[in-house]
């Protein structure tokens, strides 16, 4: 007797146990340590996650990992024209992100030799 499989032409969500239908795709870029979160992929791409829409807005990513979001369009929502304080926010945030600047100089503490009193014992403490 011949098995018959349905097949489906919706994808399900990547998450365990959740039968819900993809509506996003997320992938990663390890090398910037950056996850993007963006519309649903045209086909199934290795390493990347097919998410529901609850789980696509619930999903984190790691301590130090950057989360970009993209719009069913595939533009960034959170970059908006004409907004100075974003424009601003986002400067601020290419500057502390760049890894180019050179490190702060140390300033080593000036030795000031001590006070030579008179009829003090010629032995110290040298602290570590």
């Amino acid at each position: 007797m011949p098995t018959r499989f349905k097949l489906s032409l919706v994808r399900k969500c990547s998450r365990t146990a959740c039968l819900a239908p993809a509506v996003a795709t997320m992938t990663f870029a390890y090398a910037d340590s950056t996850a993007v979160l963006g519309p649903l992929a045209t086909d199934r791409e290795p390493g990347a996650y097919d998410l529901c829409a609850r789980h696509a807005e619930s999903i984190s990513v790691p301590m130090g990992w950057e989360m970009i979001r993209l719009s069913p369009d595939g533009t960034n929502p959170t970059e908006r024209v004409g907004d100075d304080l974003m424009a601003l926010a986002d400067a601020v945030r290419q500057i502390g992100l760049r890894h180019d600047d050179p490190p702060p100089p140390v300033v080593a503490e000036p030795l000031v030799p001590e006070p030579v009193v008179p009829g003090a014992p010629h032995l110290r403490i040298i602290r570590n």
